[in-house]
């Protein structure tokens, strides 16, 4: 065992991991739940140095293990960014915010700022915004985190975004698993109606907002924004044609923006820093232009899994080896997705590629949510890919073919394929649905999202599949074997006649026979012969 692995398991002799047990038990106390306070290395980096500055999202972690009242909210300057977007106008804030090229979080990467420009002017009825906390994505889960510990926060970011697009109601669709987060939110939301932070005139000013938690029941798709749209007014979970946009018409035909928790807990901090502090944030790396932290994370078999709020520009190297221990002893890295299992596959030659949206996108991946996935050597994909396939067959909608027809079909190819039945040609075939279902040939980003790991991994482990498939052995009738015997028997008797230091003393006229018994060594040599069995039948 190497020192580092020693250390590492000192460590984490000294803070065990949690059983189920003990981890409902945490619930129960109204503790946080998760493991992710006894990580090796505390999500907001070192306490001492953790502040609003330096870790705007979980700075206030540092202090509590969870802020699940109002007092200690406000006493950790909660609330204050609100007053100071109250005390601008409404364009004035979306203009910070664009400015602050605030990137969405939930995997699109698309300026929040500008998204907010796209909704139509008020008309005088109702106008909506929606976070979208549908946390659906295999290997994600950090807006749990963020709902669970830190509720206030994700409530003071609506606010501010709806006094920025003049919205007058907000709902928080949260996945149905999310029984703890989705309870703490309620109960935040009380409090803040009984204090005038929401609801008619928060806080003496003209501006009314009321929030409401809609739980979800357990949809992946829902995490597209009109389907979440459709899911909320009652009706099936499918995907909306675009034009017209939701900021256009949106829930129940009126101007709606749809935002993940991440992108929206950003917004206190830069109401109380200001827009150059949230530009400056990268700096610390230099390699990336991106501002902002980001929550990052890492999962599989690592020693230390977790996540982690940071500057943009850490490379993949860097969190999995420093912040989440590296891989687990006796296991090597193979393969990993940079942010969830809709991205494609990197491999350890990308492991120095800057975490940011655009250098991810060049290594011919997506950052998506961030949270990093390892494959180590010892996992084959074959098993790994049908699972992953599976799991999209399954959360498919149905509206659209190539997407309901598409994804079974890649299911029973991989099952075939990994129960040692796959055929010749199915690896072709699988290439085939990477095309036939990518961007442009279905409905929405569902199935080219279920595309994109398997394309990857088929790029770069196409052996791990090829290996498995089963070639069928050849039936040779007696007719057959009786033309390739004599065959084989003319061969060898050539080869035995043939005699190099004879031919080579034998003069002009035995040379063109010397050539043709040299050539007809090298078809034996080759087991070419002159005629194939084929034709002789």
């Amino acid at each position: 065992m190497s020192q580092n692995e020693q250390v590492l398991a000192a460590e984490t002799a000294e803070t065990p991991r949690l059983s189920i047990a003990e981890q409902f038990a945490r619930r129960k106390q109204g503790q946080a739940p998760s493991q992710l306070n006894s990580q090796r290395v505390p999500i907001y980096g070192d306490k001492a140095t953790a502040t609003i500055e330096t870790k705007p999202l979980t700075w206030r972690l540092a202090h509590h293990d969870a802020i699940l009242d109002l007092e200690t909210y406000q006493s950790l300057r909660g609330f204050e960014g609100l007053k100071t977007a109250l005390s601008k106008a409404p364009k004035e804030v979306g203009d910070m915010i664009k400015a602050a090229n605030v990137r969405g979080r939930g995997g699109a990467g698309f300026n929040a700022g500008l998204k907010w420009t796209f909704m139509t002017p008020p008309d005088g009825g109702p106008r909506y915004l929606i976070c979208n906390a549908d946390e659906m994505e295999p290997g994600t889960f950090k807006d749990r985190l963020l709902m669970e510990r830190l509720p206030f926060q994700l409530i003071e970011g609506m606010l501010i975004t709806a006094h920025a697009i003049g919205a007058t109601d907000g709902y928080i669709f949260i996945r149905g698993e999310y029984i703890v987060a989705a309870e703490r939110l309620m109960a935040a939301i009380d409090e803040c109606i009984a204090n005038n932070l929401m609801g008619d005139n928060i806080l003496g000013s003209d501006f009314s907002f009321n929030l409401h938690v809609h739980t979800g029941a357990g949809r992946y798709i829902c995490g597209e924004e009109t389907a979440l749209i459709n899911c909320l007014e009652g009706r099936r979970a499918n995907p909306r044609t675009k034009p017209p946009f939701p900021q256009v018409s949106g829930a129940w035909g009126r101007p709606t923006v749809v935002n993940n928790v991440e992108t929206l807990s950003n917004m206190p901090a830069i109401l109380i820093n200001g827009v150059e502090w949230y530009q400056s944030l990268p700096n610390e790396k230099g390699n990336t232009t991106t501002p902002g932290t980001k929550i990052f994370g890492c999962s599989g078999l690592v020693n230390d899994p977790g996540l982690w709020e940071l500057p943009f520009g850490y490379t993949a190297r860097e969190i999995i080896e420093d912040f989440a221990g590296g891989m687990k002893q006796g296991k090597r890295l193979k393969a990993w997705l940079p942010g969830g299992a809709s991205t494609d596959f990197l491999t350890t030659e990308h492991l120095d590629v800057p975490m940011d949206f655009d250098t991810i996108q060049k290594a011919g991946s997506r950052m998506g949510t961030g949270l990093i996935m390892v494959v180590d050597e010892s996992q084959d994909m074959v098993p790994l890919l049908k699972n992953l396939e599976i799991f999209f067959q399954r959360e498919s909608c149905g509206f659209c073919t190539p997407c309901r027809d598409g994804l079974p079909w890649g299911v029973k190819l991989l099952t075939a394929i990994d129960d040692g039945q796959g055929k010749v040609g199915d690896v072709e075939k699988l290439e085939g649905l990477t095309r036939d279902l990518w961007l442009g040939k279905t409905f929405c980003a569902h199935a080219p999202g279920a595309m994109e790991p398997l394309m990857s991994a088929l790029k770069y482990f196409r052996h791990e599949f090829d290996s498995k498939i089963v070639v069928p052995a050849v039936e040779v009738d007696a007719e057959t074997s009786e033309w390739a015997e004599t065959e084989i028997k003319k061969v060898m008797s050539s080869m035995v006649s043939s005699n190099p230091a004879a031919s080579s003393n034998s003069g002009a006229d035995t040379g063109s026979n010397n050539n043709s018994d040299t050539k007809a060594g090298a078809e034996a040599g080759n087991n070419t012969p002159t005629s194939k069995p084929s034709d002789v039948k």
